[in-house]
């Protein structure tokens, strides 16, 4: 798993290289105007008014970038974003998500149960070695900002309902857009409770 995380982070450090040039010429303000019907489902400052849709506030702009493109080509399918971004161009992207990475991101706060919480620590910040999870501050970073040249995402304050059900679809291989596989590989080796654990706790990293 270490070499995997170690091979991925070189290769998705290339990509975000190769994408450096369209991040620098994106145009926020461009993006707030083709951003105009995504308001709808993620609120007007990138914030989602429900958890089942994430909040875009904050986010990596070369993860959302990506996601954005992989939605219009087909390599994710999100029904709820049919059509939404088919005349998208490859700078039509990257300026929505410019326009929202400036955005201040949400700012939640974890159940407090202790249990739930210790759990979703746990596994956030060492993983569960016996089960063969790494941490996922390790691409997440420890405050759970992302890192934008591996193209990781960003998790602080996102609605535990969407982060649950992101690694579900990660887990029965329903997404299947991870880089080297290596979200459906760790998602697969958690339980429900990992996960409930894992989404309630980067609800509140800040």
């Amino acid at each position: 798993m270490r070499k995997l995380l170690a091979s991925l982070a070189i290769t998705m450090g290339a990509v975000g290289a190769a994408h450096a040039d369209l991040e620098a010429d994106a145009d926020a303000a461009a993006g707030r105007d083709k951003a105009a019907a995504c308001a709808a489902c993620h609120g007007q400052e990138g914030i989602s008014p429900t958890g089942a849709f994430p909040n875009l506030a904050g986010q990596q702009a070369s993860y959302l970038a990506k996601q954005i493109m992989d939605i219009r080509d087909g390599n994710r399918v999100v029904p709820q974003m049919a059509g939404q971004v088919d005349n998208f161009s490859d700078q039509d992207a990257w300026d929505v998500a410019k326009f929202y990475a400036d955005k201040d991101a949400a700012l939640g706060q974890a159940d407090p149960d202790e249990l739930l919480v210790e759990r979703g620590r746990e596994l956030y910040r060492a993983g569960d070695m016996a089960k063969g999870i790494p941490a996922c501050a390790a691409c997440h970073t420890p405050t759970g900002q992302g890192i934008g040249t591996a193209v990781y995402p960003a998790l602080s304050g996102q609605h535990p309902e969407y982060t649950l059900a992101t690694l579900q679809a990660f887990a029965s291989g329903e997404r299947a857009n991870d880089p080297a596989n290596i979200m459906r590989d760790i998602a697969s080796k958690m339980s429900d409770a990992d996960m409930e654990a894992v989404a309630n706790y980067v609800l509140g990293l800040h």
